[in-house]
């Protein structure tokens, strides 16, 4: 029997895991997530109203987010402090003192770092990157949400874009690797920013799957009226996020009348033939917990979505994905403030799973930044480590970047908030 020792309380180790090949196998202490997760709340008041049905709903959904979220970020007590530290810190001693308290949480445990785990339960320390299968590019910070997991950070405040410059040369990255199948648009809402049309039907006139990460509620932005034909024509997949089936739960999380906006939104889909059998458009929602706890099964979750969203709104979809919260940004943020990162950091150690490691994103996608700077996957993105393991000042670009192939056979650079990914059934 290969074993493992998995963190404890402070100070303390016990127990003992097979190396295993499955990850249903896997002894995870905390992968006990109620499914039932409109039930799931946070220690803290959050006034909202309750949800009024779908009559109305037409009316309610009018005009743009973005003043309802800009109001929200100035009685915000939490976005001011970030704010304010960010104008004294910068962005860059911001983020070192975010990775010295996530460092800190886990040396009251005596945990070894994300690589010595790795070996120590896979047996290679090294996560080495195979040919690329997925580009994905974070096209802006822009925003109509402000959302509190949000580990880019955006906003409507976020004016950076990717410009036409660096678009052009992903593409040409793009087509002389046919390794790579999938271009995946990110941002921000990546829809606001403006290269997103101009990528989506380049990347479909090559051929490849181009996925839209949405939020749903860029939809309905004031100049978006035409959005839905354009991913239609263009056989654009959306990947949409929908952390929960209930309006106290998305508006918690998001920000006031997003839940409305994201029924409205998935409606829309439905109506051009998104989620449809047969319409070959792929509708798939994601899934992130509310608060400092891993997400359900997701089969499990799968099926009471699909209750729940085809019973009350008539809205159908192709799959569910559930991804872990990264100790990251805000989420970093977040738990600090209510003294739950140290936690939190011991929970996605305690239940590491070995059978994760294979799949992880950072072995076959490569990251771009809106600034076209190269990345193992967009969590190190966000935290500016390159793929030379540099900070991204001293990194590489997609200008400096012979092709996409040259990357195969690099290691992956990781961190300690890659812990994130490997906790429960994974996040990638």
């Amino acid at each position: 029997m290969w074993t493992r020792s998995v963190a404890g309380p402070r100070g303390h180790w016990f127990g003992a895991v097979r190396r295993l090949s499955s990850s249903k196998e896997a002894d995870l202490p905390d992968f006990n997530t109620d499914v039932n997760v409109h039930e799931h709340k946070l220690r803290r008041p959050v006034p909202q109203g309750s949800w009024t049905g779908l009559d109305g709903l037409k009316e309610r959904t009018k005009g743009s987010l973005i003043p309802e979220t800009l109001k929200a970020m100035a009685d915000d007590k939490d976005f001011q402090v970030t704010a304010e530290q960010l104008r004294k810190m910068g962005q860059k001693k911001l983020t070192q003192e975010e990775r010295k308290r996530r460092q800190r949480a886990l040396d009251q445990y005596d945990v070894p770092s994300f690589a010595s785990m790795v070996e120590r339960e896979c047996g290679n320390g090294q996560l080495v990157r195979r040919p690329a299968r997925i580009l994905q590019l974070n096209i802006g910070l822009y925003c109509n949400q402000a959302c509190n997991h949000c580990h880019v950070e955006s906003s409507p405040r976020r004016k950076e874009m990717m410009s036409r410059e660096v678009a052009d040369r992903c593409l040409e990255l793009l087509a002389e690797c046919p390794s790579v199948t999938t271009l995946d648009l990110t941002g921000g809402a990546p829809e606001l920013c403006d290269q997103f049309r101009y990528l989506a039907k380049r990347g479909r006139e090559l051929g490849k799957t181009v996925i839209d990460r949405c939020n749903l509620t860029a939809v309905l932005e004031p100049g978006q009226e035409d959005l839905v034909d354009f991913l239609v024509e263009n056989q654009v997949q959306v990947v949409a996020s929908l952390p929960c089936y209930s309006a106290k739960n998305v508006n918690t999380q998001r920000g006031s009348g997003v839940f409305d906006k994201s029924i409205a939104a998935l409606l829309k889909l439905n109506e051009a033939g998104y989620g449809l059998p047969g319409s070959g458009l792929g509708l798939d929602l994601v899934y992130n917990p509310l608060g400092a706890f891993l997400p359900p099964e997701q089969a499990q979750l799968e099926e009471k979505y699909r209750q729940e969203l085809r019973e009350t709104f008539g809205i159908v979809f192709n799959s569910l994905f559930t991804i872990t919260n990264m100790p990251i940004k805000r989420f970093a943020d977040f738990l600090y403030r209510r003294n739950e990162l140290e936690e939190y950091m011991n929970l996605l150690v305690r239940n590491f799973n070995p059978a994760t490691v294979e799949n992880l994103m950072c072995r076959d996608h490569v990251s771009v930044g809106f600034d076209g700077k190269v990345f193992d996957c967009d969590f190190n993105q966000q935290l500016q480590i390159s793929v030379t393991g540099e900070s991204a000042s001293g990194g590489v670009d997609v200008f400096s970047l012979k092709s996409l192939d040259s990357l195969t056979g690099q290691q992956s650079n990781t961190d300690n908030h890659c812990f994130g990914c490997t906790a429960g059934m994974g996040s990638s």
